[in-house]
């Protein structure tokens, strides 16, 4: 499954935050990753981030999206990453 996980967290936990996601996902953008994962996977990211995250305080959204064909990535302006397995 694909997927795009966006995060708005205090600024102390944003380093640990990226370095996590950094292991399973590809960076976009800032504060934003996207890639491909089992669903073992998503569960790893969910369980660690809750791990780090405040979350009375932080916020992190995943998108799953089940089938690749049903994404249409557009880009404008200055990128900030590339994703590797991008259909």
């Amino acid at each position: 499954m694909y997927v795009i996980l966006v995060y708005d967290v205090a600024q102390k936990r944003v380093q640990r935050v990226f370095k996590y996601c950094g292991r399973f996902l590809t960076w976009v953008q800032n504060s934003v990753f996207e890639g491909e994962v089992t669903q073992s996977q998503l569960a790893r990211i969910e369980r660690g981030i809750s791990r780090i995250i405040e979350p009375d305080y932080d916020s992190v959204l995943i998108y799953v999206l089940r089938d690749n064909n049903w994404l249409d990535r557009r880009s404008l302006g200055a990128r900030k990453g590339e994703p590797t397995n991008l259909i």
